[in-house]
């Protein structure tokens, strides 16, 4: 639960940085309607297009985090994107060769498909411009598809990321309904909030690793490995059975 909690807070606190990427599109969407409601309800559509994207991400990483799990590798795989969301902030040269910015052909089939979109003016558009939107590199995204492998369960990587997509829900939302509301002063101050968060919840995918035995936070060991869970119910049927064969000796005895 506590994984969850914090891919919406990345999501709700790192919606402001999705306005460079995400802004421009949320300003030029084709919201038709004659109502406020009606607008709202296009905005919203864009939104679940790109959460829907993102669950589809998630559902593919969260099988390959699955795949460490059985491995053995989990609290590991755990430990270390912990450790690299906390270097991410102290140390980005590292991360920039990591980068998409140098290969924009690869997204140029999305872009001129979002652009066939903005031609149309219903709802069909707008969700499928947010599908479109939810494929384009953004880093905010990474950190979330680090959150997702972390979780090592396929239903718990897809939950990860719909909730960090509905967790920049209501900035976008906001955006795309009144335009540039927040000035450039604010949006500064609230960006030096991001590094924190990513920060905070790099340091609960470690303790996550540590298996510490903390309650929500850290699971013990024997939560996370497979192999740990096997062996504990083996030993506890081989218990079972000696114990039933114990009483049936007791039994001839008497």
């Amino acid at each position: 639960m506590t994984i969850l909690i914090t891919a919406f807070l990345l999501g709700l606190m790192g919606s402001l940085h999705c306005v460079g990427m995400c802004g421009p599109i949320a300003l030029s969407l084709p919201l038709g309607g004659n109502t406020i409601l009606q607008k709202i309800w296009g905005g919203t559509l864009w939104s679940l297009g790109r959460i829907v994207t993102y669950s589809l991400i998630g559902a593919l990483f969260g099988l390959i985090g699955a795949g460490f799990k059985m491995l053995g590798y989990q609290q590991i795989i755990s430990i270390a994107i912990g450790v690299g969301m906390i270097l991410s902030v102290f140390l980005p040269s590292l991360f920039k060769k990591f980068s998409f910015g140098a290969l924009p052909s690869i997204f140029n089939p999305i872009r001129k498909g979002m652009q066939r979109l903005f031609q149309e003016k219903n709802n069909r558009a707008l969700f499928l411009i947010g599908i479109f939107n939810g494929l384009l590199p953004c880093g905010l995204v990474y950190f979330a598809i680090a959150g997702a492998i972390a979780s090592a369960d396929l239903f718990l990587a897809i939950g990860y990321m719909a909730l960090f997509g509905l967790g920049t829900l209501p900035m976008l939302l906001l955006i795309s309904l009144l335009g540039n509301v927040i000035s450039q002063g604010l949006r500064n101050q609230i960006n030096k909030i991001i590094p924190v968060v990513i920060v905070l919840i790099g340091m609960i995918f470690i303790l996550r690793g540590l298996s510490l035995g903390i309650p929500y936070l850290s699971p013990p060991k024997e939560k996370l490995s497979p192999t740990v869970q096997m062996n504990m119910g083996k030993t506890s049927d081989t218990k079972e059975i000696q114990h039933s064969c114990c009483q049936k000796d007791t039994l001839k005895v008497q």
